[in-house]
């Protein structure tokens, strides 16, 4: 016996309409002029700043920024007689980082804020409040993969959001127009939950650019986390922790038979570590919080730290001085490498006054 089989008619093919990306006026916006320089709307505009913060009050009209102007144009909330969002665009996009500028209010918007052009690039509302109703929330800096961070104005603009109250966010777009927030923290380093053990003074002989201690396994040295084992009967100190502990006068270093002291040691150690000096002042700080640094080669970075008996490390630390520019595509490696671990990542940056721990941490709006 056979079965029968029915053949089925093919189904005509089902026609989508083809979107628009950015949709063709239906002349239902406000009316708005653009006088060469800004986009403005009469008193009927007025409805756009009270409902949802575009624009700032001028007289009678409200003033819309470039990119407030383009956005509503987009969303057909305005009307620009003689302009399509495309020619007003084209007036637009000579300033410098305009259209990266663009692309952050338009994602900040589209998440459901309000936001307004300064004090940095943008500030934005808490979801739910505008200006004369509500605080902003977030100050935020438009930058691009490859533009350079100098950590000293990004201090300054740190603590200048911090004094307002307000959180500091980096919103850097990448060469496919694609945006990544980064929120900034100036750290306080707290204490470690476990004091650091004493240590007994010790002698060192100078093997190279490190130090060797003949001391039995597990002693006073490696307890604190000092030095890495040789063999049972000798450790090998790094140069940034002998730095520490003959500044702390725990440990004497001698150079065939001639005793070395702190400063003629620096000054040897750092002709092959042009970075000594920061590394130096980084290290001492976290050891004076009784956190333990230890190298952190493998993953990029000077200082893997660890916090009291904690087994795996908390944080990556980059020492840096001051001055330091960096690349923000640098710092975005450095970032995801944290993350990938389960760590903070923390520039150390050496300033006169002390040492600033800036931390960036990759955040979702």
């Amino acid at each position: 016996m056979f079965l029968r089989t029915h053949r089925k008619r093919p189904r005509a093919p089902r026609v989508l309409p083809t979107p628009l990306l950015y949709p063709a006026s239906n002349n239902s916006g406000t009316k708005a002029t653009f006088d060469g320089t800004a986009v403005l709307t009469g008193r009927d505009g007025r409805v756009l700043y009270d409902q949802s913060g575009y624009g700032r009050p001028d007289g009678e009209n409200i003033r819309l920024a470039p990119q407030e102007a383009l956005y509503l144009l987009h969303r057909q909330k305005i009307e620009v007689p003689g302009y399509t969002f495309d020619t007003l665009l084209a007036e637009y996009a000579d300033q410098r980082n305009f259209l990266r500028s663009f692309l952050v209010y338009r994602d900040l918007r589209e998440r459901g804020y309000v936001v307004q052009t300064g004090p940095h690039d943008y500030r934005v509302f808490r979801r739910g409040e505008k200006p004369g109703t509500g605080e902003s929330l977030y100050l935020v800096r438009v930058l691009s993969e490859r533009d350079p961070v100098r950590f000293v104005k990004l201090i300054e603009e740190v603590v200048t959001a911090r004094n307002m109250r307000k959180q500091y966010v980096l919103a850097v777009v990448d060469d496919e127009e694609e945006l990544t927030y980064y929120e900034i923290k100036l750290q306080k380093l707290a204490d470690s939950c476990v004091p650091a053990p004493k240590i007994a003074k010790a002698e060192a002989i100078l093997v190279g650019k490190s130090a060797m201690v003949r001391t039995a396994p597990r002693s006073d040295l490696e307890l604190a986390g000092f030095g890495k084992r040789l063999d049972d009967q000798r450790l090998m100190i790094a140069p940034v922790e002998l730095l520490y502990l003959m500044a702390e006068g725990v440990i004497s270093v001698k150079k065939n038979g001639t005793a070395v002291n702190a400063g003629e040691y620096f000054s040897f150690a750092s002709d092959s570590d042009q970075e000594l000096a920061e590394k130096d002042k980084v290290y001492t700080e976290l050891r004076r919080h009784n956190f333990t640094p230890r190298t952190g080669y493998k993953f990029g970075h000077h200082f893997r730290v660890y916090c009291g008996k904690n087994v795996h490390s908390d944080l990556l630390v980059h020492a840096i001085e001051k001055e330091a520019v960096m690349p923000m595509s640098v710092i975005s490696r450095s970032v995801r490498m944290a993350h990938s671990v389960k760590k903070k990542m923390l520039f150390g940056c050496v300033h006169t006054t002390g040492i600033q721990f800036v931390e960036f941490a990759r955040i979702k709006l």
